[in-house]
């Protein structure tokens, strides 16, 4: 395994930077991951992140695979530095716990199914009305509004619903999800990013708001062609174009010596993938001398630079010697491997992690690069309720003694696992 560099050392006062949300408190009433992708932003930024987790389980990725002493790795990777408070929602105690904390915070977060917060009496009016300043950002498959709310949603119903699906796979085949949750993280994203400019505004007005964040939508409006391409032309049907782009060519996966390698060549650069070949003459052939000729000739060409591949020894020997013509391309990167690449280490894409109980292990680094970033705080993995006690006294000064009663009649609850 390649060695991680270590974080930037930014020790110096003169260049060190505050964590961006130091001092900011975030109620986070998540679980699974679209909303638990959003909140781990607001603490890796140096937000006080409490995590209210319902007794007496907590978040149901605390169950997750692969586990290890009782401890997901996904639960570690979305939930690093999050204060975990347990409480019974069920009951009008833990309820009347949640209003009394609200004065108290910055952001509220939930990703509850629609209606659920307000029918606990803690929908955004109700939190507002004690504390006018409070943001809200609420995650969701279809908003917030609009005729499908009422709809249970997991990622891969938003990227059916999104059309996203409708355009992955083989043209011949069914519809295809992504590998990756792409609704649920991009939705925790959204919301992040939207917590940032409703902060920014609050400092000039004082006033919070709600957020209302759709999985549906944060996938829709990457649909960087289809949706104005169908209105200019009713004739246009998007659909599954398999390995390669559809209005380019070359422009996709082709089979490698080892595995697969990416090509993409506008006209452009596509001098410098015949360079590359040794083949000048494919300037002139009259299959791939205009974009419109290698269209329609696209499975000709395929095979050609498919053949040419196979001459070498590895893929590696391939990408050298398209790198060194600047011909854009790249591996087809399996995960576990990406993780040892330079360009992950080196950027600290991937990031080791500690935890007692699952141990030293990878999880995504954080992907936004500030020049002024202090250096990447170690956030610890707390255990179910450990932070009862203090998030109670700290913020709403209760003695021992009333917390030990809260525990003892059930309204909060902990689990050392």
């Amino acid at each position: 395994m390649a060695e991680r560099p270590p974080a930037t050392d930014r020790s110096d006062p003169g260049t060190a930077g505050e964590p961006y949300l130091d001092g900011v408190t975030v109620l986070d009433f998540t679980q699974y991951l679209a909303g638990p992708s959003c909140t781990k932003w607001l603490a890796e930024l140096g937000a006080d992140v409490i995590k209210v987790e319902m007794a007496p389980w907590g978040d149901p990725q605390r169950g997750g695979v692969p586990r290890r002493n009782k401890r997901a790795g996904g639960f570690v990777q979305q939930n690093r530095g999050k204060r975990s408070l347990c409480l019974d929602l069920r009951r009008p105690e833990g309820i009347a716990l949640v209003k009394a904390l609200v004065p108290h915070v910055d952001v509220v977060v939930e990703n509850y199914s629609v209606g659920v917060m307000d029918r606990r009496g803690l929908g955004y009016e109700a939190l507002a009305a004690v504390n006018p300043g409070v943001i809200m950002a609420s995650i969701s498959g279809f908003g917030q509004t609009g005729p499908l709310t009422h709809k249970t949603a997991f990622d891969y119903i938003a990227q059916a619903y999104s059309g996203l699906m409708h355009i992955t796979g083989d043209p011949d085949g069914p519809p295809m999800p992504t590998g990756v949750a792409l609704a649920d993280n991009t939705a925790g994203f959204h919301a992040f990013a939207g917590l940032g400019y409703a902060l920014y505004r609050r400092t000039r007005t004082g006033v919070g708001c709600h957020i209302d964040i759709s999985m549906v939508e944060a996938l829709f409006h990457m649909q960087e062609h289809a949706v104005h391409a169908a209105s200019m032309d009713p004739d246009y049907r998007p659909m599954r174009e398999g390995p390669h782009y559809g209005p380019l060519s070359p422009a996709g996966v082709f089979r490698g010596p080892d595995t697969w390698i990416v090509i993409l060549c506008t006209q452009l650069q596509i001098e410098a993938l015949w360079d590359a070949m040794d083949r000048p003459d494919f300037a002139t052939d009259e299959r791939f001398a205009t974009p419109k000729a290698r269209l329609e000739n696209r499975q000709a060409l395929t095979d050609e630079i498919e053949t040419w591949m196979a001459t070498f020894p590895d893929d590696q020997a391939v990408l050298d010697r398209l790198e060194a013509a600047r011909v854009p391309c790249g591996p087809v990167l399996d995960p576990a491997d990406a993780v040892n690449h330079p360009f992950f280490v080196e950027r600290r894409a991937v990031r080791q992690v500690t935890d007692p109980l699952v141990g030293t292990i990878d999880i995504p680094g954080f992907p936004i690069k500030f020049s002024d970033a202090p250096p990447e705080p170690e956030l610890p993995v707390h255990a179910l309720g450990q932070d009862n006690e203090a998030v109670l006294r700290d913020l709403l000064g209760y003695d021992s003694e009333r917390i030990a009663e809260l525990e003892a009649t059930g309204v909060i609850a902990s689990k050392a696992h």
